[in-house]
């Protein structure tokens, strides 16, 4: 085997948890590479914020992210080329380096103060800097698929990469808009979490197929994977974020109910009808801040009208719709393997 390039093996013995590790393995060496250049604080401050050390850059084992990102685009490569070339490995960073960035902002936006267990950054070093490192993540990352990948693709991939930043920016603003609005109805929410979630990881699948190789046809397709793959991680994520385990999430529970926020469980609740639909409307469009109990009681309002059930359904469609887009002829076992993880995480 050579340096350049790193052999995928046989797809259909991997599990999630290899894929994932795999994936860490490739695109994390390029991402200390881009990191360590940078000029102290941001270094400091995105070391912190990518779990490698704390605030004063001491060294030590904290929760990372789960890597699906990056595990996307080697999965997607592999499976048009059977290998992951070796260019493949700054695409996979720079998707990572991306979603990041957006971690850095939505944490502001949200205020949200703890993220895998500890302080966000924002909460440490003061939103300005904050917003100010997101941009710097997505700056460097750019940079890598520019200068790493090869000039044939290069051009293609940033635009790929910057279109989706761009829905994924027009998604974040509806789903702020979302909360201080009135009622918002499925297809609005849907609609907003295709550009927050499913645009970056439609980019991904197809930032991996373009280093492979594949042509236009296949390039499509596998963007269409990954952002039907996207909705259902978003509809899981709002499933956590209401009855996810802390202890596993890093985030308090109930959050998003305590912010009122119209995740889809509500969404699909509140449309549902019924006198659990009628009392949990009522609770958002109180102004009284909600106490623990009133978090509690809008968690089992949620599910009693159906938001629970609906938002679970909704996500397992979409991973079905995910796999009904694969062209045929390509080794698809891994990809398949991480769109089933997206429905069955608990973090």
């Amino acid at each position: 085997m050579s340096a350049g390039t790193v052999t995928a093996g046989p797809v259909s013995r991997r599990t999630a948890a290899q894929l994932l590790a795999e994936a860490r393995a490739v695109s994390l060496p390029v991402v200390v590479k881009a990191v360590d250049a940078l000029p102290e604080p941001l270094r400091r401050m995105a070391g912190y914020h990518l779990g490698w050390w704390d605030a004063a850059g001491v060294s030590g084992a904290v929760a990372s992210g789960k890597s699906l990102r990056p595990a996307l685009v080697l999965a997607s490569a592999a499976a048009v080329c059977g290998d992951v070339p070796a260019g493949v490995r700054s695409a996979a960073a720079a998707v990572e380096l991306v979603h990041n960035f957006t971690l850095l902002h939505d944490d502001v936006m949200d205020g949200d103060r703890t993220r895998r267990g500890r302080e966000t950054v924002w909460s440490v070093w003061g939103i300005p800097d904050a917003i100010l490192l997101g941009d710097t993540l997505h700056t460097i990352a750019i940079e890598l698929l520019a200068t790493d990948l090869p000039e044939r693709i290069a051009g293609a991939a940033v635009a790929r990469l910057e279109d989706a930043v761009v829905e994924l920016c027009r998604g974040q603003h509806e789903d702020c808009a979302f909360e201080v609005r009135g009622p918002v109805d499925v297809e609005e929410y849907l609609r907003m979490s295709m550009g927050k979630t499913g645009a970056l990881m439609g980019a991904a699948c197809a930032l991996g197929a373009l280093c492979a190789g594949a042509s236009t046809a296949m390039v499509t397709a596998l963007e269409t994977f990954g952002c039907q793959a996207g909705l259902a991680f978003q509809a899981i994520d709002d499933l956590l974020g209401i009855w996810g385990d802390p202890a596993v999430t890093g985030k308090p529970a109930g959050n998003d109910l305590a912010r009122r926020k119209r995740s889809l469980p509500v969404v699909a609740a509140l449309h549902g009808g019924g006198p659990a639909a009628r009392e949990l409307a009522d609770m958002y469009c109180s102004d009284t801040p909600m106490s623990p109990a009133d978090v509690t009681r809008a968690a089992v309002l949620a599910e009693a009208a159906g938001g629970r059930r609906w938002a679970r359904q909704y996500a397992e469609d979409r991973v079905q719709a995910a796999r009904d887009a694969l062209p045929a002829g390509i080794a698809a076992e891994d990809l398949i393997t991480l769109a089933d993880l997206v429905v069955h995480r608990d973090r």
